[in-house]
């Protein structure tokens, strides 16, 4: 298969993490007889401070010119720290989603059984966990009309959504359901809101579609407490914009680490492929980012496409190198690893991948092949 990605790298440990994705998805092409086509363009805080804009119309045109877009981070702390700046790089990947008709975000959340006692919640309850959450990620709160009274002491941020978003986002989320243990949840707060209601009512309406797939339903803040409490009850979760943006970080800590979830952003025609962590500037250029959320990210992106075959070889690289400690620090304060040998492994696991490998870490150690 031929394919042109998109690269956007972007800010932070964005464009260290993404070298290492692109590095798998180069073994893959290698082994598959595969053509990628990767080009670099700039988004978020380096696309301002280039250009003035967090999302040029160059990095758009060629977004919409790719076949999918693989992206690393954005943000900057002299924007963080600073809530009068006009022009700040999140809205370069907002305008990039709606431009884009990014309608959907997949977001899987797994307990590595190898990384379970590493999690802060109990073995006893994480164990099992695997569930998808499906966030609709075009409408909402966060692209509603925004006001601010003249004195500076009076705001309001409109949540506004329609039967067609709803619907749209709502058949994915059932036939992946229907793929896996045929169960969703819809998360909403319907006891107060009407878009809320809104969401119930075109759900369940689709829901009767899907027969072999059962629908139930939670208010968000039972919601939270319950992926905390029993996260194994889960298998997709479908919800609305914020809710989604909460609870899939809320997720996040089941696993261990923010460093290992990947998520997916999709449209009718195009397709992108991140981590959900954030650029975390205080690691850039120190070789210690986990780069496995971005890897993932990019099995995700084989995925999209149907080479199952490429994504699990790329999934099973991951498993190998967490059994092994081949991780950076934030999973083990111990680990020499940085974020190269982290992805070099991965990459070297694919490419000398026959079912029977002997793992050499002085090798590791030296730079050289980490597989014999």
């Amino acid at each position: 298969m031929k394919l042109k990605i998109a690269v956007l790298a972007g800010d932070g440990i964005g464009p260290e993490v993404t070298a290492q994705a692109i590095k798998t998805l180069e073994a893959i092409a290698e082994v598959y007889d595969h053509e990628f086509e990767f080009e670099s363009a700039p988004v978020g805080a380096v696309a301002i401070d280039e250009t003035g804009n967090p999302l040029p119309e160059e990095t758009l045109d060629l977004c919409e010119a790719s076949d999918a877009v693989l992206f690393g981070a954005i943000g900057d702390p002299k924007y963080d720290n600073d809530p009068s700046a006009k022009v700040r790089p999140e809205q370069g990947l907002l305008r990039l989603r709606k431009g884009l008709g990014l309608f959907t975000n997949i977001r899987p959340i797994k307990a590595y059984e190898t990384l379970i006692d590493k999690s802060p919640l109990k073995r006893e309850i994480i164990e099992g966990t695997d569930f998808t959450i499906y966030r609709e990620l075009t409408g909402g709160i966060y692209f509603g009309e925004k006001q601010l009274s003249k004195d500076g002491k009076e705001a309001s941020d409109l949540c506004s959504y329609s039967e067609k978003e709803i619907e749209r986002i709502a058949h994915l989320a059932f036939k992946a359901a229907r793929n896996r243990k045929k169960k969703l949840t819809l998360v909403d707060k319907a006891n107060v809101l009407e878009t809320s209601r809104l969401w119930r009512k075109v759900v369940t309406a689709i829901g009767k579609s899907y027969k072999d797939v059962s629908l139930d339903f939670l208010f968000v803040d039972n919601a939270a407490m319950q992926i905390i409490l029993n996260p194994s009850q889960f298998d997709v979760i479908l919800t609305e914009n914020m809710f989604g943006d909460i609870i899939s970080d809320e997720g996040s800590v089941i696993g261990g680490s923010i460093g290992l979830l990947a998520s997916a952003s999709v449209g009718d025609k195009s397709a992108l492929f991140e981590p959900i962590h954030g650029s975390y500037p205080q690691a850039k250029g120190k070789d210690i980012a986990n780069p496995i959320a971005s890897i993932l990210s990019a099995a995700m992106l084989l995925e999209h496409f149907g080479l199952h075959d490429e994504a699990d070889l790329i999934d099973q690289a991951v498993e190998r190198a967490l059994e092994i400690g081949m991780v950076t620090q934030d999973l083990d304060k111990d680990s020499t690893y940085g974020t190269r040998k982290v992805g070099e492994f991965i990459a070297d696991y694919i490419l000398t991948f026959d079912g029977e490998l002997f793992i050499n870490k002085d090798n590791i150690d030296m730079g050289q092949s980490t597989i014999i």
